[in-house]
């Protein structure tokens, strides 16, 4: 799994000229996943990014989570973020799981952190064409990849 994880104070997502969800501060997170991605992988991401201490404390200090500040959480599948550009201009999503099974791995990862933060989280539509907007907040932007956790 690879993904986007942005602090934001604000964000939104829109399908068909329709907003679908947004949320205010917390984090905007695009999701990737690929073949070899397991249940363990989508519990140790939930975990990981509710408790990421992201967010400043009253010393204005990045040391408070998601969690911490009762935050919202807008999840946004993205099978771009596998995209190969090794060769040529043109990227390859080889590594991207394929939908029938990208699918089940984006709502189960859903429901994961709907149990890791004990409320429901907003979502984007899987294979939707979206149109996302967000204020970045900080700016604070972090790529995290399942693959490298060890």
């Amino acid at each position: 799994m690879k993904t986007v994880v942005q602090r934001v104070s604000q964000a939104a997502v829109t399908i068909a000229g329709t907003v679908k969800s947004q949320i205010g501060k917390g984090i905007m997170m695009l999701v990737s996943f690929e073949e070899s991605d397991t249940v363990e992988d989508l519990s140790w991401l939930a975990a990981k990014v509710c408790k990421l201490r992201i967010f400043d404390d009253s010393e204005g200090v990045m040391n408070v989570s998601l969690q911490d500040i009762d935050g919202e959480i807008l999840i946004v599948s993205q099978f771009t973020l596998h995209a190969s550009t090794k060769k040529g201009n043109r990227p390859s999503y080889i590594k991207a799981a394929k939908p029938e099974m990208a699918i089940p791995l984006y709502n189960k990862f859903i429901e994961t952190v709907e149990l890791e933060l004990m409320k429901k989280v907003k979502t984007g539509t899987f294979g939707a064409d979206m149109k996302i907007e967000l204020v970045n907040d900080g700016p604070v932007t972090i790529v995290i990849d399942t693959k490298n956790r060890e």
